[in-house]
């Protein structure tokens, strides 16, 4: 397989498995206290997914820096999370919409910070181990 291949294919991987990140969160955060999963596991557990999905979505676009799409990533994520701390009529009129919610969120927190960078951790480390598993 050529190299340009290999870069397509990485994105492809990549891209698909930040669709699949986004239909797990959404079916998460909408459907997880309906069915009786801790409150924890329903909050961070999301903000875990988006951090994975900001992840794998900045490494489809820079598939052969990895070390800057993971900083990229952590920044993206703190950004949006410090954006929490500004507030305009218009902003929050966006956040009180399911997307609003889903993309920016409502309020901001730490916590979420240290979720997000398990998340980027987490897809980092995974994307590292399936493309050393289909190197050798």
């Amino acid at each position: 397989m050529t190299g340009s291949n290999v870069i397509l294919k990485m994105r492809l991987w990549r891209l698909l498995a930040a669709l699949a990140t986004i239909a797990v969160g959404i079916t998460l955060r909408l459907t997880g206290y309906e069915v009786g999963l801790p409150y924890g596991l329903v909050k961070y557990g999301g903000s875990m997914l988006w951090g994975a999905m900001v992840f794998l979505l900045v490494a489809a676009a820079l598939p052969r820096r990895l070390r800057l799409a993971t900083g990229l990533a952590c920044a993206i994520s703190l950004a949006v999370e410090l954006l929490r701390l500004y507030h305009a009529p218009w902003l929050d009129a966006f956040r009180l919409t399911l997307a609003g919610a889903l993309l920016l969120g409502r309020i901001f927190s730490l916590w979420n910070i240290l979720a997000y960078l398990i998340g980027i951790a987490l897809a980092g480390f995974l994307d590292h181990r399936l493309r050393h598993r289909h190197r050798h």
